[in-house]
């Protein structure tokens, strides 16, 4: 589970910016708990703010650090490919990742430094005993590891300028690394468009099988795998498919043969009913809103199995307040979600707010200079965030700020009124 994120010098975000997954009202069912952490932890967090704050840059950047881990080793060439903020002493000054996360209920903590052409500082420790133990700290060319852990020679030959040494662990590390590498890497992000930012769009072929609606792979048992409880995956696929269209009675996958090329492929199809009929549709014939909850489908079942952390931009497009709502309550229900996954998600949709509680806001806000500033609401005293308070009517009030400034001055004259 994610504990703490902080990043600085990525897209609009400039000087160091952090999200804390800990929990302030920590009395509550939706919370985990673990045994050498003294703090619970959330499963949700909305993060809100007018157009073009740095919303979707926070999660951005979490999404830029699992792709890094995940990718640069195999990644070649002479550059970071990092994004730095674009304004002032941005482009000269390195990017910072500094992430506090639980892997097999031990705390860990992962620090990156980069610029544009170079791996400048890397760190990854652990905390079994309450107690910082140092895994292994990279300093330019220099490494050095804890005394005792395999696969170190294997690490260093791997290792370039821009390969991340936790992504060279992945493959012939240390198993305690191997762990810590993994959990980043499988942090996932989908926007409003279906697509994993940075891993392009989600193929049907994935999205079936996270659903379990592949029928050829039944008789290897991929349909009775379970999500929770007593729950196959293609059950609560369709369960919450359903919320977006109750016509919808079963998808599944047909061949499809090319005129021209005489070759076959696979493409999904949604099964409606007329009487005892069944009626195929194309996916392009259904709603945006089942278009991209059905692409949502696989990441967020997958998360809730393997308690993942999912990140959701834009999650107020296309989908109906009732269907976000519900999916927040998936990931804070511990039936729904026994193993721990987190969904991260920035939107405009403030009736979530009276889903979420006052320590899973964040606000968004841009200075002057163009730069991106995290606001916890939990932050603000007194009783403008009283755990009884309505946060919608409050933020829409405008008494936490992170509203667009509207004046319509400008539009008049430009207009000629």
């Amino acid at each position: 589970m994610l504990l703490r994120f902080q990043v600085s010098n990525h897209r609009s975000i400039l000087d160091p910016v952090e999200l804390s997954m800990i929990a302030v009202d920590d009395d509550r069912p939706a919370t985990r708990g673990f045994d050498r952490l003294s703090e619970r932890v959330l499963t949700t967090a909305g993060i809100y703010g007018p157009n073009a704050s740095g919303k979707s840059n926070v999660l951005d950047a979490l999404h830029w650090l699992s792709f890094a881990v995940a990718t640069s080793l195999f990644a070649g060439g002479g550059s970071m490919s990092r994004d730095p903020h674009r304004f002032g002493k941005g482009p000269d000054q390195p990017s910072t990742f500094d992430l506090d996360f639980v892997v097999d209920d031990v705390r860990h903590g992962y620090q990156l430094e980069v610029d544009d052409s170079a791996v400048l500082y890397e760190s990854l420790c652990s905390y079994p005993e309450r107690r910082r133990r140092m895994l292994f700290e990279r300093e330019g060319d220099g490494v050095q590891f804890r005394r005792g852990l395999s696969g170190t020679r294997g690490v260093t030959e791997l290792l370039t300028p821009t390969t991340l040494l936790l992504a060279a662990a992945n493959r012939v590390g240390d198993p305690d690394i191997k762990a810590a590498g993994r959990v980043i890497s499988q942090i996932a992000e989908i926007n409003a468009h279906g697509f994993d930012r940075g891993r392009g769009p989600l193929p049907i072929r994935f999205v079936a099988l996270a659903s379990d609606t592949y029928s050829q792979f039944e008789d290897a048992g991929i349909r009775k795998q379970k999500v929770f409880g007593s729950v196959t995956r293609g059950e609560a696929a369709m369960e919450l498919l359903r919320l977006a269209d109750p016509g919808i009675t079963a998808f599944d996958i047909v061949e499809l043969n090319d005129r021209t090329t005489g070759a076959t492929h696979e493409q999904l199809v949604f099964v409606h009913h007329d009487g005892d009929r069944p009626i195929q549709f194309w996916p392009q014939e259904e709603s945006a809103g089942t278009q991209m909850l059905f692409s949502l489908l696989g990441p967020a079942l997958d998360a809730l199995k393997y308690g993942q952390v999912l990140l959701f931009d834009e999650a107020d497009a296309s989908l109906h307040p009732r269907l976000s709502a519900r999916l927040l309550e998936l990931f804070q229900d511990p039936q729904t979600n026994p193993h721990g996954a987190q969904l991260i998600l920035a939107t405009h949709d403030t009736s979530l707010l009276n889903t979420l509680n006052r320590d899973e806001v964040w606000l968004t806000e841009k200075g002057s200079d163009g730069a991106t500033r995290l606001i916890a609401l939990a932050e603000f005293g007194g009783d403008r965030v009283r755990r009884s308070l309505n946060l919608e009517r409050a933020y829409l009030q405008g008494r936490f700020g992170a509203i667009p400034e509207i004046d319509h001055t400008d539009v008049r004259q430009a207009l000629g009124l």
